[in-house]
This record gives C-alpha cells, structure tokens and sequence, in this order.
C-alpha cells in the first residue's frame, strides 16, 4: 500500500485525530443528547421529567420517612414538588471539598443514595441520574431543603451552579425537600405541561402507597374540570381502591375482584395487585416497579400472567374440567382489568425511562406469592371460582376455534381457485403459524419491493393500483362493482356489513402500508373509510392497522436513522446528529426502498411500529364516527370545506413554512 494514499485527502474531508475528540464534562452530556436519557423531547419526555422528581419523593415516603408529598403547578410552566422526609443532606460531600452534598446530587450524573441499598431498601431511582437530568434540562432550579431545624436553599440553571448553598435560617416546624423546575425552552420548545395529566399521575402514586398523602394544587388560569385548584389523594386501600373506581357500577364475572399483597420472602420485597373481570369489556392493565410506571409491562407482568394462567388450569383440574388445560394467561387477562405493583431491590429496565421491567426475579417472586391466594380464591367459593372458569373457558374456545379455522384457511391457502382468492395476492405460506398478516400496499412497485422484505411464512401482500373508490360516496352498485375492493373482500375472507364476522378473517392483523407522503395518506384515509363502512367488526376486534414507514434516511458518517416525518427528522438532526453534516434521503415512495429498509423499518416485528386502528370504547358512539366520517368522505363537499375552514388554525405554521 502506498504510503501517501490520504495525501491528497481534502481539506473539509474532517481530520480524525487527538483534537477531534471530545470530553463532555458535568451535564453537558445530557443537554447533547436528551432522548438517552428520558426518551426524547416530546410531550411525553417533558412530563418524564416530573416523574423523576416525584419518584424521589415517592422513595422517602416508602423508606417510611416522609406521609406528605405536594405537587404543585404554576404558571410560566413551573412545577415544583415537595415531600416531609428526611431532606437531602446538604453538608460538604467527602469527595467534593467545598460543594454540598445536595450541589453533587443536583450537578453530577451517577450520583444518589440508592446504589447501597443503605438509605433505601426499594426505590425508583437507580443510577444516580433522575435529578440531575431535570436539572440539566430545566432553564431554572431550586431545590429547599429543611433539615435538622434549618432551611437551606441553592440554585441551578442549565445544569450550572449559580451559587453556593445558603442558609436561610432555622425552620422548626418544618422537615423535607422542595424541588421546583422550569423546563428549558432550548431543549423542548413551547410545550407545556397538561394540568390533567398532572393531576392524573399525583392520584396514581397515592394508589401506589397506602401510607402516603399527596396533595395537588394548581393555578387558578390553568384548572379545569379535569384538573382543579386543589385537591388531597390517600387512599388507605391502595390498589383496591383505585380498582373499585375503575369497575364501579360495572357488572363483573365475579361478585368480589382478585385483591391482595403479600412481602416476598427474606425481605426481598413485596408485590400488591387488584384485578377485576367486567362483563363486555375490552380491558385494562397497568403496571407498577417500586411506584413507577412500566407501561410496557416486562418480568412482573409475567409473573401474574403464569399465575393467573396456572391457577385456573388447577381449578379446572379440581372441578373435573379437561379442556381448561388449553387455558392461556391471554384467556385469563383479556377483559380483564388488571393493576399489579411490585418494590424490588436494585430492579433492572429496559431503559432510563423505564418503561419495561426486565429483572428476570421478578417473575419468580410474583408468580409463587400471587398463585397460593389465588387458588385460595377461586377455591374458597366454588361457584365463584367456577363463574370465573366458564368464563376464560369461553373465551378459550373462540380463540381455538379461531386457530383451528386459519389453519384450515392456511393449508388451503395455495388453492386459490378453491378459494376464489384474487390473482395479484401473494398469500403466506405459513400453516396455522399464528401471527399471519396482510399488507395492503400501494401499487406494483411497492407490492415488489415487499415481496422481496416479507416473511413468506406470516405476511401476505395484495397491492393495490392507486386510490380505491370512496365508499362514503359511491352507490352499492358501484361499490360492487369495482375490482380493487372486490379483490380486497375476496383476500379477507370474511364477508361485509351486516355479514362481516371477524372470526372468518383469514389473517391476524390487515396493515395498511402506503407511502409517508400526502397521496399515502389519502389512499390510507380512503382504505380506512372502506373499513369502517363494509368491515366494521374487523375494526372492533382489533384487526386493522396502519404501518408508519419512514420518509426520510438520515446518514452522518457511519451512522444511519429514519425519520417518519419532518418534525422527527427536525428532532434527530438536533439531537442523535446534532452539529454534524447529514446527508438526507428522501424516499419518494415505499417503491425507492430496498427490500433490506423496507422490512427493517416497517415490515419486521421486532423493529417496526404499527398504529391500530380503533373505534370509540363505547359502540354506541359510532354514529359520531360515522357523522364525522360523512362530512370528511360523503358527497357533499362544503361540509369538507367547513371543517377545513373551522381547523385552519389548528395547523402548525412552521409546518407550513417547511
């Protein structure tokens, strides 16, 4: 190899050296890169930061130190939450000479009382990392702390120190730690916090701890019916209460729900739950790991599940019942409304905002301390153990007749003229595989490309030509007539209108896959609208979704991201590829993209995302849908043009503007 090959390497080509390398240093990282943190900069991670500070206070009064905690928003979107515990110690730290204990705490990632296990025995807070990250991201910080008769006070900005800690002189009376923040505008623009949302997540944590009082006010500008001035949470029956709440006035399986806790052995924790089986409902579950919600469920979901599941296969055994060994934990909790807390020591996630539990004790510890009082129970009242079998029972059978009936579809799936299945349809191989699915896709090229992503076994394509007929405005007649929507009802198998049984379909999950460009969302509006009028039970189980391709391909360097739209693609250039040159792919359609992209981005289960496509919970309210629907696809277009006009200010300027 020649020894002047990079002679001639351009000057603006970028030097790879000791110079290039970057230290970050305090809490500049977090301001670098937020989404590592809590997950991003949208609505969602701008309410995380609340919950960082709350959790802390949540941790004091589990520890048993504090009963009070207050939540308080202000106008100028401040918020600021308080707690009676034991103060965060604010005399000079040993391995800091000059700074406070608490100047640490509130400035330096990876620092807090909760690695040990001494100060806490459970906590939410695990690396060190929650308070120091609303500090870096918030434009102004003041923490209070009252602690042994006096009250001191110090003040950040950015995650800079703007002096040393004061004290403000002695507080008798008073014990604890205020925390009060405004979120930075550099890092989340103009949003602002939710009162309701607010006020929604004060009342869970006092659900989640029995002993605790939590106390909510709010300015008088920002209250609504949702979110009031005041108002005081305690709920002495902690979970039980929150259930009875949720079910109350519903009819359910059983006169009493599953309620209970119980302190895992050697001091390892404890786990309470309180769940309920409402007649005609679709559901509910939320999950809790030492006061913080893991929406996405993880290791103590499992274990409840493996409970429940085996608990009611045993009663099925005791009560002379064979098939209820065929029961399965989604037999159990579909329907059901399901709350589960657990406090764990030293718990692991899935990631900073902790989301998914991932302990893998967890399922353990849940499943042997929740089995016994369940099998108490069902056995304790025979008829009630037995209205609660019959029921899962039923909903056992219809998910293996459903099985059974793919599997007889799938085997036959390669006789299209027996089955009359269109000829542009390239079916799923799969013999009762489970998760089948159809990719409706918008025209030839695209129906290429995801031949060649899909996986043969699971995922069928039927592409389509165009913009099918609208249906809110055609005749039966023409409907009928046309072959795009015939080919569609003939792929489904499962009739439509009044005929339309959901349990004939012939897969799992219908994905609308179209282009992320204006004419895509036009044919998925239009595919959408053919749903609801001619399919409208495929709708309500749950079968239809809509597939979130990427629009753009974001490359710097080595590294690769894609955007869905422009205010993602606007949200990684100032985040993931902030400061670096990006080169921007823009996908003129699902066509442009190789068969590797598209199944990497939209196709694969384990990498995509899917949107379902749902109706209001109550049925009874489709005819609002269906108004809605008549005015946005119906044939009068001054209804369109009304809507549009009422709207117009709605719409974001700066996504015009781009």
């Amino acid at each position: 190899m020649s020894d002047d090959l990079f002679a001639n390497t351009p000057a603006g080509s970028g030097d790879y050296d000791a110079a290039s390398i970057e230290v970050l240093e305090g809490l500049e990282p977090v301001r670098r890169r937020p989404g590592m943190y809590i997950g991003g900069t949208d609505e969602r991670a701008l309410h995380h930061l609340v919950s960082e500070v709350l959790d802390n206070a949540m941790d004091e009064a589990v520890a048993g130190h504090a009963t009070r905690i207050e939540m308080r928003l202000d106008e100028g979107n401040r918020v600021t939450v308080s707690d009676n515990g034991r103060g965060i110690p604010v005399a000079e730290h040993p391995k800091y000479p000059g700074k406070s204990t608490l100047e640490v705490i509130l400035s330096t990632l990876h620092s807090g009382g909760k690695f040990s296990g001494k100060a806490y025995a459970t906590s939410g807070g695990l690396h060190g990392v929650g308070i120091s990250v609303v500090n870096a991201l918030s434009s102004e910080t003041r923490v209070e702390v009252a602690r042994d008769r006096q009250l001191y006070a110090q003040d950040f900005a950015r995650g800079e120190t703007l002096g040393p800690i004061r004290e403000l002189g002695p507080t008798p009376n008073r014990r604890g730690t205020t925390v009060s923040f405004v979120p930075d505008s550099e890092i989340f623009g103009d949003r602002a916090f939710s009162p309701r949302r607010l006020f929604k997540l004060a009342r869970s944590k006092a659900y989640l701890f029995a002993g605790v009082e939590i106390r909510w006010k709010c300015a008088a500008s920002l209250a609504s019916e949702e979110a009031p001035e005041e108002a005081v949470f305690k709920f002495p029956g902690g979970l039980a209460d929150h259930l009875a709440e949720q079910v109350s006035g519903r009819e359910c399986v059983t006169a009493q729900p599953f309620v209970g806790q119980q302190d895992f052995p050697e001091e390892q924790g404890r786990v309470e739950w309180a769940i309920a089986w409402p007649l005609w409902s679709e559901g509910a579950a939320s999950w809790y790991c030492n006061t913080v919600p893991t929406p996405d469920g993880g290791t103590h979901e499992q274990g409840l599940r493996g409970a429940l599941a085996k608990g009611l296969r045993a009663f099925g055994e005791l009560v002379g019942q064979k098939k209820a060994r065929d029961i399965s934990a989604d037999d159990v909790m579909t329907g059901a409304e399901a709350m589960l807390s657990v406090f764990i020591r030293e718990p692991q996630f899935q990631s900073q905002t902790k989301d998914r539990l991932t302990s893998p004790e967890a399922a353990r510890l849940v499943e042997n301390a929740v089995r016994d009082h369940f099998d108490h129970f069902l056995a304790d009242n025979m008829d009630r153990g037995r209205a609660l079998l019959g029921q899962v029972m039923e909903r056992m059978d219809e998910r293996l007749k459903r099985k059974a009936e793919r599997e007889v579809k799938r085997k036959t799936a390669t006789n299209a003229r027996k089955l009359r299945l269109p000829g542009k349809l390239t079916d799923c191989s799969g013999e009762g595989s489970g998760e089948t699915e159809l990719f409706i896709v918008e025209g030839d090229s695209a129906g290429g490309s995801a031949k060649q992503a899909r996986d043969r076994k699971t995922q069928a394509i039927l592409p389509i030509r165009g913009k099918i007929l609208n249906v809110a405005s055609a005749s039966a007649d023409k409907i009928r007539a046309n072959q795009e929507i015939a080919d569609l009802i003939l792929a489904l198998g499962c009739g439509t209108r009044k005929d339309c049984d959901s349990a004939n379909l012939r897969y799992d999950r219908v994905v609308i896959m179209t282009d992320a460009d204006v004419d895509g969302a036009h044919i998925a509006t239009l595919l959408m609208t053919f749903f609801f009028q001619e399919m409208p039970e495929l709708v309500r189980a749950g079968h239809l979704f809509l597939a979130q391709p990427p629009l753009y391909r974001l490359t710097a360097g080595k590294e690769s991201r894609y955007a869905r739209d422009d205010a993602h693609r606007a949200e990684l250039e100032a985040s993931v590829f902030k400061g670096k040159k990006v080169e921007v792919a823009r996908f003129k359609g699902l066509g442009e993209m190789n068969p590797g992209q598209l199944r990497e981005t939209t196709m694969a289960p384990d990498s995509r995302s899917l949107l379902r496509i749902t109706l209001p919970p109550e049925f009874e309210q489709r005819a609002m849908v269906k108004e809605l629907v008549e005015q946005l696809m119906g044939r009068n277009p001054e209804h369109r043009f009304n809507f549009i006009q009422n709207r117009a200010g709605e719409v974001d300027r700066e996504l015009i503007d781009a």
